[in-house]
């Protein structure tokens, strides 16, 4: 019989030796890692078998989150394995057995200047109130520039700040700030109620983990108008199909009035990618948008295609072009034309840069 709490122990620290990112289990493979945004299977380790993923799972799972898994066949948690090396999980079913995606949570809470991202970043976590968004797909580095973000925060400022995560990732340690973390399934029934209590628990500083759903998208709008910073991030690509996403989410009898309320409390907008380096690891290559008057005005009047433009044009304000960030980082010789091509949201205009 197999030992699960060993070989979970043996993963783990597979995982930190190699500087992995993400650990796979599934049963008919090799468990796999990915560095470097590289998958490679662990060729030493057995095949699994169909009884392996639910043996660890067992392992690292609560009771309560064993039966919402087999009920529900997919479920979210953290995992913190010997108070060392924490992780966000999934588990779910495919082709009728278990497997699971754990990506790894690091200890250490990077600054803005640690990640090499602008450090106009820093202006928007000194704001006292509005709405930021970070975006990309999954695993771009998201919730690690939110967590830099709050980290500033409270290191700079006594500001009492909720975070509403689904799970808590990053653990913060209070320094001048007071922080309290809610983790949804566990500390709160969903976001949206977490975000309507929030209100009522004199809050300073509001971080939803992703914006799910018009209920919480209109109460975190809501929030950032009210006197609130409010920090969040969304799975789109880029600054203008975020606005969209957001629009359209709503009712259409809805749309005009949460345009004007986006106008008038909307930060900024984030996107970002990390791009393999020539060198080895990874390198952020980002879109910055930045809520000016002429933002404003398209937002309210439904003209959300010519935002690109603007954002080509306002380097002098603080914008970022992701295809100027990306021709930047070739130019340095630190990622390749082709992953530069791989990343870019306009190849065609990419093409003028390099």
């Amino acid at each position: 019989m197999t030992d699960y709490r060993a070989e979970v122990a043996d993963l783990v620290n597979i995982v930190v030796r190699e500087g992995a990112s993400d650990l796979h289990l599934s049963a008919g493979r090799h468990p796999m890692i990915r560095v470097a945004g590289n998958l490679i299977p662990l060729v030493k380790k057995p095949v699994l078998t169909k009884e392996d993923p639910l043996g660890i799972l067992d392992v690292i799972l609560s009771t309560e989150l064993k039966k919402e898994f087999l009920a529900e066949q997919e479920v979210d948690f953290s995992y913190e394995h010997e108070k060392s090396t924490r992780f966000r999980g999934n588990a779910f079913f495919q082709k009728g057995v278990a497997g699971i995606a754990l990506r790894v949570i690091p200890n250490e809470i990077k600054t803005i200047a640690d990640l090499r991202l602008p450090k106009i970043i820093e202006t928007f976590a000194r704001r006292k109130q509005g709405f930021f968004l970070v975006v990309g797909p999954v695993g771009q580095g998201k919730s690690t520039t939110l967590a830099a973000m709050i980290e500033l925060i409270n290191n700079e400022r006594a500001e009492h700040i909720v975070t509403i995560e689904d799970p808590v990732e990053y653990i913060f340690k209070e320094d001048r700030s007071v922080i309290d973390q809610r983790e949804v399934g566990i500390d709160t029934k969903d976001f949206h109620s977490a975000l309507l209590s929030a209100f009522r628990q004199d809050v300073d500083v509001i971080m939803i983990g992703e914006m799910r759903g018009p209920e919480t998208m209109s109460a975190a709008v809501t929030a950032a108008e009210t006197g609130h910073l409010v920090l969040s991030t969304l799975h789109t690509n880029n600054a203008a199909q975020t606005i969209d996403r957001i629009i359209d989410s709503f009712p259409a009898e809805q749309q005009s009035q949460i345009r004007v309320q986006l106008a008038g409390s909307l930060i900024a907008i984030f996107s970002q990618r990390l791009v393999p380096k020539v060198a080895g690891g990874l390198v952020p290559a980002y879109e910055l948008l930045i809520n000016n008057n002429a933002v404003s005005s398209l937002i309210r009047e439904g003209r959300t295609h010519e935002i690109n433009i603007v954002i080509e044009t306002g380097l002098e304000q603080g914008m970022i072009d992701m295809n100027r960030s990306l021709a930047e980082l070739v130019r340095r010789g630190e990622i390749t034309v082709e992953n530069a091509f791989l990343h870019s949201f306009n190849p065609k205009s990419l093409e003028k840069l390099i």
